[in-house]
């Protein structure tokens, strides 16, 4: 099955809460929730420092970007770092770093010495640990989680994220009017230590691990080329960034919103941060039913559109309770996007790649985050929020028409299970593992008729290739036998073939490689050449 299939309706997980019944990821979720309620008091604390001083605007929404941009630099070198080590002590580790960190904003916040740059540096600063650590623990979880039960624990994953969103903001506002921020950062860090605490008690099994890791630059590369030459992670990803970039200028100038528009305090601003989480915990109940009688871009478009009317209506309304009926349903549009293209992304992504595509997710996904409140930000601030919000409402509506010209593609049915189709290369040298650049060739007879259908399926065994570790690929045809078509594609070493063959290929390529290999007749043959100095 090509990874270009139509559309289709999508199939519904069973048990919603099933995960929760394993009890290493139920105190894994309970953990991460203390966790992410943490970030959500220390992003609100941080904002409310700032929300009385000049060009608010800008750095109020900054503030949303040095907490995010990390994810946009650190994520793809944090997902390879994920494949190379242990991740649970590299979880811990990040997870003790992030505690010191938070003890010192604490510190100089009580003090009295923390100024705006301070603070931005250390949001940064956290916002990096967390964007090193998340491709681990989304990595870790279908080792705790069986297969089947995976879009379950990527909702729940969204429901934790927004349950935080739900407390933590109202939580602060309490907390901020009553002990002031340094307290409440104080309370941050004790967030942040039950996830390490967690995982020091548990014991990885033996042999989960990578039976041979790969080194830092050429595991970075690869799973640069996979996500590149990967057409259902680049389609998930674009719309996943498409509706994020006009989405932030809620989360981004809501502070903004509720003082200048609304005339709310902290408290205040809080219990709108807790509507728009209240409402994706309202769009987790109701997602099942979604996906049991629409489709996957259905589900896109009509979520879309709704958070779209949900910002330009809550710009327009001056009254509080209105404001926040109107943030509610742009929390469960909010939901429903992030959690149905995370679960189709995990259960997308092979074994081997998998920290790494999670890596480029999670660059999506906050780096729009990050540039779209910068963005926003400096536009509120030279022409206000109401033409700004709906600025953003257009871009938002705009995009939704996009989805018919480029939708998310179905991929039911692919195997990605790891699988060994190639026979063992029969060499009579024995190359060293760093040798390189490999070329492979291999040659095809095929029949006139069905040349069409040669040409057309060696477009998959490109991709294919590509994805799984070759560099650059060609297909020749032989001018003294026009029935004879030579394909060769390049490697970076011996070693990165040795893994194409024995860990990167997934049952969908074997198929597609099955495909090609069937119109030839006779059955084709391979050549592997390399350097000279492998000779020697």
């Amino acid at each position: 099955m090509a990874e270009t299939s139509p559309d289709s309706a999508v199939t519904p997980a069973t048990t919603a809460w099933a995960p929760l019944a394993l009890r290493l990821y139920r105190m894994l979720w309970l953990a991460e929730l203390a966790s992410n309620i943490g970030t959500w008091m220390q992003t609100v604390g941080a904002q409310w420092l700032l929300v009385d001083l000049r060009n608010a605007a800008t750095l109020v929404a900054l503030v949303q970007t040095a907490e995010t941009l990390p994810d946009l630099l650190l994520a793809l070198p944090g997902g390879a770092l994920a494949d190379i080590f242990d991740r649970r002590r590299f979880l811990i580790g990040l997870q003790w770093f992030q505690v010191v960190a938070g003890a010192a904003l604490a510190a100089l916040t009580l003090a009295g010495q923390m100024t705006p740059p301070l603070l931005l540096g250390f949001t940064f600063v956290l916002g990096a640990a967390g964007a090193v650590a998340t491709p681990a623990y989304l990595a870790l979880i279908p080792e705790i989680v069986p297969r089947s039960q995976l879009p379950s624990a990527s909702a729940l994953g969204s429901v934790n994220i927004n349950l935080a969103r739900a407390i933590g903001p109202a939580l602060a506002g309490y907390l901020i009017a009553r002990l002031g921020v340094g307290a409440l950062f104080v309370l941050d860090v004790v967030a942040f230590l039950f996830l390490p605490l967690v995982l020091l008690a548990w014991r990885r099994p033996v042999g989960t691990g990578a039976d041979s890791p790969e080194r830092f630059l050429p595991a970075l590369r690869a799973g640069g080329r996979y996500v590149r030459h990967s057409p259902v992670t680049r389609r998930i990803l674009f719309r996943l960034g498409l509706f994020i970039f006009p989405a932030t200028a809620i989360w981004g100038l809501l502070p903004l919103v509720a003082t200048r528009r609304l005339g709310m305090g902290a408290e205040g601003y809080g219990i709108l941060l807790g509507a728009l989480g209240g409402g994706a915990i309202v769009g987790a109940l109701l997602l099942p039913r979604l996906r049991r009688h629409g489709s996957l871009n259905g589900i896109l478009t009509l979520t879309t559109v709704t958070y779209g009317i949900a910002m330009a209506g809550l710009v327009l309304v001056r009254n509080p309770a209105l404001a926040i009926v109107t943030l509610l349903p742009a929390g469960a549009a909010w939901l429903a996007v992030i959690a149905t293209s995370s679960a189709e992304i995990q259960l997308f992504l092979p074994g081997w790649v998998r920290a790494r595509g999670l890596a480029t997710y999670q660059m999506v996904l906050f780096g729009s985050q990050a540039l779209g409140a910068l963005a926003w930000g400096l536009l509120a601030d030279q022409v206000g929020l109401v033409p700004t919000f709906l600025g953003a409402a257009a871009v938002m509506l705009a995009g939704a028409g996009t989805i018919p010209i480029w939708p998310l593609l179905d991929v039911r049915g692919l195997n990605r299970d790891r699988s060994n189709p190639w026979p063992e290369p029969m060499l009579a040298i024995k190359p060293d593992p760093d040798v390189g650049p490999v070329k492979i060739i291999t040659t095809y007879t095929i029949a006139p008729e069905r040349i069409t259908d040669f040409l057309s399926a060696m477009d998959a065994v490109r991709l294919s290739r590509l994805r799984t570790g070759a560099t650059d690929w060609e297909l020749y045809r032989e001018g003294e036998n026009p029935r004879r078509f030579i394909e060769i594609y390049t490697l970076p070493s011996w070693d990165e073939h040795l893994r194409q063959h024995h860990e990167r290929l997934t049952g969908a390529d074997a198929v597609i490689d099955a495909k090609a290999r069937a119109l030839s007749d006779p059955a084709p043959t391979y050549v592997h050449v390399f350097p000279m100095d492998a000779l020697e």
